[in-house]
This record gives structure tokens, C-alpha cells and sequence, in this order.
């Protein structure tokens, strides 16, 4: 992988992780249509460090009240009741899906789930699964309100990210939407869910950058820190704009995607197979 190939692909990471448009699918896409090959599972995982260090340069004094909390939950009853201290616990609870999905999936999710076809349809199916939720959700809800039922709910959802396409925002914001939350709040802990899972998945996979075809230390790096810095710009315009406006142009935008892919793949533009992972 060469310089500029990792400033592009840190540009679409950062770019692209907080939207519900799937970032893995971006970078799958991108790296498709440049002739470059698949930047491969590990190589996603580690660039998606920097996105998840800009959700908690955003967050983070709720980050930090959240972690103090569930610290001192751990041995003081008495804060075992704080707001913040539950959010840190129904994080770890809402984390457990993908990690046990993650690991038993594993070989899948380098190879089988990679597959040009299987993103073009899920940009789609999970485009209009958005759709819907953003249209009858009752948006009520506040994190307030949520629940170890709701945690879990948001997580099988983020688990399902685990498929390049889907978008874990995407994913758990309308997780979010359908069991009644704001849009805003059902971003928010959607944003916190994802911490536990990418830094884990990113540490789990940092072994395999710079062996083998794998891609070398020094892009992989130059693409993180791109990553966090396009990913902070995103994040603070997405927050302020899912206050006043509906998902629809990002459903729009899902749906012509796959469109296109599924032409480009018919056409043979692009192999669904293409790339060392594959």
C-alpha cells in the first residue's frame, strides 16, 4: 500500500464511519474501482482506531464522567444508581454481542462476508430498513430511558456491521429508531457502543499490519490519523444535523450505491471477488 493510497482510504474512513453508510463498504468500494484490491479486514479494523479516538475528543467529558462513574460502581454502592455509572455497564452489556459474533465469525468475515455482492445488498436492504424505522419510530426516547433489554438490542444490531455494507450507525441508530429513541440519543450511544468493539477489534487485528501481504506500518498509520482528523469534522456536523433533519438523503444515497454496484458487477467493471482477502 502505497502513501497516497492510504491518505485516500483514511479520507473515506473518516469520512464515512459516523454516516449510516457503511465505512467497510467505502473502503471496499474505493479500494475496488482504483484497481487497488481489498485494503483487507485488518487493515479497516486498525484505520477505524482513529474515527473511535475522534468520538472521544467529541464525548469526551461524558466519556470521562461515564468511566469515573463505573469505576467507583465497582466497590461504592451508593453510585451503583448513577446515570453515568449505568451508561458504562450498558455499554459492556451492549459490547457482548459483537464480540461473541466476531470471534465465532471470524474466517467469514475476512473472506465470505467481503464479497462485493453481499455489500451491494445489504447497502440496500439496510437502506430501506433506515427508511422505515426513521419513519415510524416514535423518537421519544432519551438515554434516560434506556434499558438492558434496549443495550442488547442496540448491540446485535452493531453486530451486524460485522458485514461490510450494513454500517454500524446505520445499524444501531435504527435499532435505536424502531424501539422509540431520538435520533440524536440513538447516535449517541450508538457512537459509545462502538468504542469497546473497534479498539478490540483493532488490537485484535494490529498483529497482522506489516506481515505478510498485509499492508505496511507507516500508511496504516497515515491513514488513522487522517481518519481522525476528517472523522471529528464529521461527527460535529452530524450531531448538529440529525437534531432538524430525517436519514432520507443518506437512505437515497444507500440505495444508488448499491444500484451502482450491482451494475458495475453485471457489467464485470468490477469482480465481487477481487482482492488478497478474498
Amino acid at each position: 500500500m502505497g502513501w497516497f493510497e492510504a491518505i485516500v482510504l483514511g479520507l473515506v474512513q473518516g469520512l464515512t464511519e459516523f454516516l449510516p453508510i457503511s465505512s467497510s463498504a467505502h473502503l471496499r468500494i474505493t479500494a475496488a474501482l482504483a484497481g487497488w484490491g481489498d485494503p483487507g479486514a485488518a487493515f479497516t479494523a486498525v484505520i477505524q482506531i482513529g474515527t473511535e479516538l475522534a468520538v472521544i475528543l467529541y464525548f469526551g467529558r461524558k466519556i470521562g464522567h461515564i468511566l469515573r462513574a463505573w469505576f467507583f460502581s465497582l466497590y461504592r454502592r451508593e453510585w451503583r444508581q448513577d446515570p453515568d455509572a449505568r451508561m458504562g455497564w450498558l455499554v459492556i452489556i451492549g459490547s457482548v454481542p459483537i464480540v461473541v459474533l466476531g470471534l465465532l465469525f471470524q474466517d467469514a468475515i475476512h473472506h465470505t462476508f467481503r464479497d462485493l455482492r453481499l455489500t451491494a445488498t445489504v447497502l440496500i436492504v439496510f437502506g430501506l430498513i433506515l427508511l422505515l424505522a426513521d419513519r415510524i419510530g416514535a423518537k421519544k426516547r432519551t438515554l434516560e430511558h434506556l434499558t438492558v433489554p434496549h443495550g442488547i438490542g442496540f448491540g446485535l444490531a452493531q453486530a451486524l456491521a460485522l458485514v461490510p455494507g450494513v454500517s454500524r450507525s446505520g445499524g444501531t441508530v435504527s435499532a435505536g429508531l424502531l424501539l422509540g429513541y431520538t435520533r440524536a440519543d440513538a447516535a449517541e450511544y450508538s457512537f459509545l457502543l462502538a468504542m469497546p468493539a473497534v479498539f478490540g477489534s483493532g488490537l485484535y487485528e494490529v498483529s497482522k499490519i506489516g506481515e505478510g501481504t498485509g499492508p505496511e506500518w507507516g500508511p496504516t498509520i497515515l491513514a488513522t490519523l487522517v481518519s481522525f482528523g476528517v472523522g471529528y469534522l464529521v461527527i460535529s456536523w452530524l450531531m448538529r444535523y440529525i437534531k432538524t433533519n430525517s436519514f432520507l438523503p443518506f437512505v437515497i444515497y444507500r440505495l444508488a450505491l448499491g444500484g451502482l454496484l450491482f451494475a458495475l458487477i453485471a457489467t464485470g467493471t468490477l469482480d465481487p471477488n477481487a482482492g488478497p482477502d478474498l
